[in-house]
């Protein structure tokens, strides 16, 4: 006897298809509200994103218990992640099953933070199809950016030796940067925050390794303070 084909919606065929990637993420189940709060606050801290449930890695559907699993999704999203994870959910029958699909939006206040089991409250980023701690810098970057601080641009010798550095057209990671200049660590990464904050600087992050460069086409309207 011939199997019987499975009807799944063409929206859904077509988000499978694409395999993961940056936003699209593939879950077989939930059975932790934390661990998925690391993808959710990723999502959310990147460009958003869409959490298939009920799909294994390689594409095949499994089945989602739809009302089991949208519960631990609201539990990880307002009560793992800080502040709580905007997202919408809409339900897909593949057959006799259910496909959950959870749908992240970018947060605007950020960083999003999902608490670890020890209680520490942590941002992730999402890089291709895999989450990362977000580093230092762009830590300092959006307190910076939370609290408007509108400061003045003092062009120190340690900044001239920065952006000097800061011209390789690959980028450079904090470390380089530090050995390079011959600037410790901790000041390399304040200042890329502030050079980041007056649109001077990028960072490119991938596979959870940030590099830095100079921006190709800094912003002309920011209102920097030069002394």
């Amino acid at each position: 006897m011939a199997q019987q084909q499975v009807q799944v919606p063409k929206y859904l065929q077509n988000l499978i298809a694409q395999g993961e990637h940056q936003r699209l993420d593939f879950k077989y189940a939930i059975n932790d509200a934390r661990k998925i709060a690391i993808t959710l606050c990723a999502f959310a801290n990147t460009d958003g994103g869409t959490l298939l449930i009920g799909v294994k890695d390689n594409g095949a559907i499994a089945g989602s218990k739809l009302e089991e699993e949208i519960y631990m999704i609201e539990m990880a999203a307002n009560t793992y992640c800080k502040p709580a994870v905007v997202f919408k959910s809409q339900g897909w029958k593949a057959g006799d099953k259910y496909v959950l699909e959870i749908m992240v939006e970018k947060c605007h206040r950020k960083p999003c933070l999902s608490q670890d089991s020890d209680g520490k409250w942590i941002a992730y980023l999402r890089s291709e199809d895999q989450n990362f701690p977000a580093p230092s810098v762009l830590l300092q970057y959006w307190k910076i950016d939370e609290r408007n601080i509108n400061e003045k641009y003092f062009h120190t010798e340690k900044e001239q030796r920065l952006q000097a550095a800061l011209q390789n057209e690959e980028g450079l990671t904090v470390s380089q940067l530090s050995k390079i200049t011959d600037i410790p660590r901790q000041i390399v990464s304040s200042l890329l925050s502030k050079l980041m904050r007056w649109e001077l600087v990028e960072m490119r992050f991938e596979q959870g390794i940030a590099r830095f460069k100079i921006k190709e086409n800094p912003a002309t309207n920011k209102r920097i303070n030069k002394v």
